[in-house]
């Protein structure tokens, strides 16, 4: 498989005087919506698409909420997920409040499989954007 990278000319958010780099970006061939991926799943195997559909819609439902009741999703090699915070820091134990969370986000760490898949990738070089924005 090969991805392809545009290259991105950046500043540095931490210290705007310092000479602006150039970067290599992932360029996004384009998106594949559920219902097509259910379509996918279904031509590699013995499920229809419509059953896929609905199993993949009643996933995209239980993940949330087994996140939100604070539990690990462990999918095998596919990966997990689970929740981080960002915080305020406070003085002393006794201290710290849910006030001080700023940020609640999903995070995902590939499993083996999916990182084996991934180890595949090829990169082919694109061309510069111009007017990037800095990040």
């Amino acid at each position: 498989m090969t991805v392809k990278f545009n290259i991105v000319e950046r500043g540095n958010p931490s210290n705007l005087q310092a000479p602006r780099k150039f970067y290599p970006s992932v360029a996004s061939s384009g998106r594949r919506t559920l219902r097509q991926m259910a379509g996918r799943i279904s031509e590699i195997s013995t499920v229809s698409s419509t059953d896929t559909m609905a199993v993949l819609e009643a996933l995209l439902t239980v993940i949330p909420q087994e996140l939100a009741a604070g539990n690990i999703v462990e999918l095998g090699d596919f990966g997990n997920f689970w929740l981080k915070i960002t915080s305020e820091g406070a003085d002393t134990a006794e201290a710290v409040r849910s006030s001080q969370i700023s940020t609640l986000l999903p995070r995902f760490n590939a499993g083996k499989e999916f990182k084996k898949v991934l180890a595949t990738v090829e990169f082919e070089r694109g061309t510069l954007v111009s007017g990037a924005p800095t990040e």
